[in-house]
């Protein structure tokens, strides 16, 4: 693992899990606002107001994801070594949780918030598998720079997360609330 790989644009770079990422994930969850108005008013983004901390980390996250995503353009994949093949297998191991969540979220009526399956062990699983999906990326290009980005994702998101729930407090009220209660923020068996 080097620490800077050499920089290429071909067809073998980690821009194709990106790809898959924004295909499998966001482009449906984007499609669904779209059709959806009352699907739109789940979405992710917060409605309540951010403070400056907050503002200042959002930007620094969305940053770092533009960073990622254009880093990913030029950073070739490790193909045949151990380091792709692990990658790949946490990459692929995490997709199909993330498909399970995508399962989870449109199955939920827009007025409820979403309880039922992963979410029943995380608040935030989608976060959760971004995370790992991006450390798989890393490890699979063999690159401490691309994980270094998604460790930084990561640490943003914790902070991302905390406006989300307010807001989701804001739109469900005492649901939420109960759900909170009985449901770790990142991970964990829930209360009963």
């Amino acid at each position: 693992m080097s620490l800077i790989p050499a920089f290429e644009i071909g067809v073998w770079n980690a821009w194709i899990f990106t790809a898959a990422l924004f295909v499998f994930f966001f482009l449906p969850f984007l499609l669904q606002s779209i059709v959806n108005k009352a699907a739109a008013e789940r979405s992710p983004s917060t409605t309540v107001p951010l403070n400056k901390p907050e503002k200042k980390v959002n930007i620094c996250a969305s940053v770092i994801m533009a960073l990622l995503v254009i880093y990913s353009i030029f950073l070739p994949l490790q193909l045949g070594t151990a380091w792709f093949y692990t990658g790949l297998i946490i990459y692929l191991l995490v997709f199909i949780i993330g498909v399970i969540i995508a399962v989870n979220w449109f199955t939920t009526p827009p007025g409820e918030p979403i309880t039922k399956g992963l979410y029943r062990y995380s608040r935030h699983p989608m976060y959760i598998m971004q995370a790992l999906m991006f450390i798989g990326m890393g490890i699979a290009s063999a690159s401490w720079v691309f994980i270094l980005l998604s460790v930084a994702r990561t640490i943003s998101t914790l902070i991302i997360a905390i406006p989300e729930e307010r807001s989701c407090l804001e739109k469900y009220g005492d649901a939420y609330r109960e759900y909170m209660n009985r449901t770790p923020r990142w991970l964990g068996m829930p209360k009963s």
